[in-house]
């Protein structure tokens, strides 16, 4: 499974929103600035993310984005999911009941149910929270004596 660079900077930009959340709206040309993306490419994300119900946006001078809901709302599948659709490895696995032909006597969608169930386990239980938690974590262990 590869992950597109859509998924990727829509997940930079939201944990983006939650690391500098200080209850304003922010701009987009600020989070564009922060993490070298062009405004054009996070105008598309945005859109996405904005459907989704995970952004509130005001527009003008003085407006921007904020996150909708709480960082430990929001899973990293939560967005994948959004912006990149399923995340099954195979298509068999991509609705609830496995409607392929083969799928009763087929040797290899056990080991695929296995890797998506360890996905998911991985990106459903991983929140923007956790994620700003480690960001957090990690600039504090930078220093110098």
């Amino acid at each position: 499974m590869r992950i597109s660079t859509k998924g990727r900077y829509a997940l930079r930009f939201l944990l983006d929103l939650a690391l500098h959340d200080s209850g304003e709206y922010i701009a987009l040309k600020d989070i564009s600035a922060r993490q070298d993306i062009s405004v054009k490419y996070l105008e598309q994300i945005v859109s996405m993310l904005t459907k989704a119900g995970m952004l509130k946006s005001v527009r003008g001078p003085q407006g921007g984005y904020k996150l909708a809901c709480s960082p430990a709302q929001i899973t990293v599948g939560d967005v994948l999911r959004i912006t990149e659709g399923s995340l099954a490895p195979v298509a068999c696995l991509d609705d609830p009941e496995n409607i392929c032909p083969r799928a009763a006597e087929c040797q290899t969608v056990g080991f695929w149910k296995e890797l998506y169930e360890a996905v998911c386990g991985v990106v459903d239980n991983t929140t923007l929270s956790d994620l700003a938690s480690r960001v957090r974590e990690s600039a504090g262990a930078d220093y110098v004596i």
